[in-house]
């Protein structure tokens, strides 16, 4: 069904626009006079358009950022389909139904390419593997997944369940953490102001004294002296820096030092890798619940859990599967999986309830990251203040001392 691009007026007199389906162009005008708009312009959107939005979405760009679809959005356009789908009508409707809903622009573009392609005779795993930048990997291998066995509404209710479990999980980390980089974030601003304005305009009464000056405010004046001339050469240097690092991150063998210093941070590594290891066993776990082979499984695991340390341990458990093993013990050779976790899969392998355990361990890790996080938090607030108090006392200390040997001068 062709889609149009439409402006016109609302019955209050307002300009509006924004994308409607129809048969014929006739068809598009009644339908949004039966709307109360009053069209002015009508254009067909070309397939062209619509398969230029997946390839546009690479390009930055300020609206296109903000019509992005959210983890909260996918989930529920993603549950409203499994309920349209179990309860009976042709996937084509149930398309047709959600576009309705829609009210972002790129989105509604985006339901209608997939719903051309469904009329076409294309499977729907298809439709929205054209759409990487919304659809990854795991959401079109469970689709398929869903339509070979005939359960998709099932898959896509344990599609909406992980895709929020995953969103709930990665709000809490960034809510957590937001504080404590405001914080940083403004102390060092403070900071740079104090020792790049304020400090040289005070000190300039000690140089013109000529009176010897005590240790702390001496590293002060370098340390302002060396800001104010040479500022350009720190704002460089941490430029570089991160350049350096995404660059060498875009290199496999880069990514993975990258990767395995991550790891290896104290404290924060651990908490990375737990909220790896959530993912892990969260997505295996759909991903078997929903019929999925599990060496299909683990390949799609492997590029969900984002540190290629751990997925290259899981792809030579993968080989090893492969081989006849069972999934524990290679996991175990690697020494990057936790014996708990470990035990669980075993303990699943065994009882044949591999899924059930690994949503299990997947909810235990979601727990002790909560418990992680807040900890974090509760430590570095009270850290960061007695650092900001520690650096303020020293910058007080280095302008009152040589203030004070002045005086006793004078008298």
């Amino acid at each position: 069904m062709p889609v149009y691009a439409y402006k016109g007026l609302s019955p209050q007199g307002r300009a509006v626009n924004g994308i409607i389906d129809a048969d014929t162009p006739k068809a598009a005008r009644i339908k949004l006079r039966k709307d109360g708009i009053f069209p002015t312009d009508l254009v067909e959107e070309e397939r062209k358009k619509l398969q230029a939005v997946a390839a546009e979405a690479n390009a930055f760009n300020f609206s296109r950022f903000i019509e992005r679809i959210t983890p909260q959005e996918l989930a529920l356009l993603t549950r409203q389909l499994s309920t349209l789908v179990g309860a009976g009508l042709p996937l084509v409707d149930c398309l047709s139904a959600l576009i309705e809903q829609v009210e972002t622009a790129r989105i509604k573009r985006t339901l209608s390419h997939i719903r051309e392609q469904v009329t076409e005779g294309t499977s729907l795993a298809d439709a929205l593997k054209g759409h990487p930048r919304i659809f990854t990997d795991l959401y079109v291998n469970m689709v398929r997944a869903g339509e070979a066995s005939g359960a998709l509404d099932v898959v896509l209710l344990r599609l909406a369940d992980y895709t929020e479990n995953y969103a709930t999980l990665r709000d809490k980390v960034r809510t957590a953490l937001t504080y404590p980089t405001l914080m940083a974030i403004a102390g060092s601003s403070m900071l740079l102001f104090l020792l790049s304005y304020v400090v040289p305009k005070i000190t300039k009464i000690f140089a013109e004294n000529q009176a010897s000056l005590p240790v702390m405010t001496t590293i002060l004046l370098a340390i302002s002296g060396f800001l104010q001339d040479y500022w350009y050469l720190v704002v460089f240097a941490v430029v570089g820096i991160v350049i350096l690092i995404r660059v060498s991150i875009r290199t496999p063998a880069g990514r993975l030092r990258f990767d395995r210093v991550v790891l290896g941070v104290p404290y924060f590594g651990k908490l990375l890798k737990k909220v790896a290891l959530a993912r892990f066993a969260r997505t295996l776990s759909t991903l078997l619940s929903s019929g999925i082979a599990l060496l299909q499984a683990l390949d799609i695991v492997k590029n969900v859990v984002s540190n290629t340390v751990l997925s290259a341990a899981i792809e030579e458990a993968r080989s090893s599967i492969r081989e006849g093993q069972s999934i524990a013990p290679p996991l175990k050779k690697s020494g990057l999986f936790p014996a708990m976790l470990i035990h669980m899969i075993a303990v699943g392998e065994k009882s044949g309830e591999l899924e059930a355990m690994l949503s299990k361990a997947a909810d235990a890790y979601d727990n002790e990251v909560s418990s992680s996080v807040a900890a974090i938090t509760s430590i570095l607030e009270p850290v960061m203040i007695l650092i900001g108090g520690a650096v303020v006392l020293f910058i007080v200390l280095a302008i009152l001392l040589p203030i004070f040997e002045l005086n006793q001068l004078v008298r």
